[in-house]
């Protein structure tokens, strides 16, 4: 997977963090790193740009939950944990959306897995660039 995090020039600080490839197991630490690496630097919002993703695994999942657990400056799911970190991320997406990090462009495939989870109702999904910025 390939990683790119931009910064944009509004205020308050946003990142954008642009995904190339499929989200599983084998990366979605990574993928958190990323974020950890945005937050460091300044970003206090982060959009997600997920066009370039084909496939998203329950990992995936786990990755996008974490990254909103940071941005609130809540503590992190341990990954040891499993299915109770599953069970944890269903409990916050029925508490309602966060307003910290957004999805942009999911895949069909990625879509409906966020529907499936009810991750869409914690997570806002925009398929335009410009109106997801201008949505923080």
């Amino acid at each position: 997977m390939e990683i790119i995090i931009q910064n944009s020039d509004r205020k308050p600080a946003l990142s954008i963090i642009i995904l190339n490839g499929d989200l599983d197991g084998s990366n979605y630490q990574e993928v958190i790193h990323a974020a950890k690496q945005a937050q460091e630097n300044g970003a206090k919002y982060l959009l997600i740009d997920m066009e370039n993703v084909p496939f998203m695994g329950s990992a995936g999942l786990v990755a996008l939950h974490s990254i909103a657990l940071l941005m609130q400056g809540k503590e992190l799911p341990n990954p040891d944990d499993g299915w109770s970190a599953l069970h944890t991320m269903g409990s916050d997406a029925q508490a309602g959306m966060q307003p910290y990090v957004k999805i942009l462009n999911p895949q069909a495939s990625v879509d409906r897995g966020l529907q499936k989870t009810g991750m869409k109702q914690f997570f806002e999904v925009h398929t335009d660039r410009n109106d997801a910025i201008e949505s923080f």
